[in-house]
């Protein structure tokens, strides 16, 4: 099973965003992982980026907050594909035990709707 090996260490700042104090760590796959995704410090993260009217089932800061810092992370860099990068927040939500309806209603927005740096 995948393995978030640091914590996010986050500080907020204004308009919804969070900086990470701290460098963090996602192992993707199997853990140990020669696949290690890591997010420096001083990153800037919304965490979800789910639109307001949706705060209320789907809050930016859920139980998914640390996959969603993966995933903005992959998609502002465009590391491998945007497909690689919903995948490894479908992943990393299930390593965090984001329920499985709610995991898979995330992973299809981000498929139809997220944009990032792949476009």
């Amino acid at each position: 099973m995948s393995s978030f090996t640091t914590p996010a260490d986050l500080r907020m700042l204004e308009n919804y965003c969070f900086e990470l104090l701290s460098r963090f760590e996602y192992h993707v796959g199997e853990y140990p992982s020669p696949n290690v995704i890591v997010i420096p410090a001083g990153t800037v993260t919304d965490l979800a980026s789910v639109p307001r009217v949706l705060w209320v089932v789907f809050p930016p800061h859920g139980r998914y907050a640390k996959a969603a810092i993966i995933h903005d992370y992959l998609y502002e860099h465009g590391i491998e594909t945007k497909e690689y990068a919903d995948k490894v927040f479908l992943e990393a939500m299930e390593t965090l035990g984001v329920p499985r309806i709610q995991r898979t209603l995330m992973y299809w927005a981000v498929r139809l709707f997220g944009r990032g740096s792949y476009q």
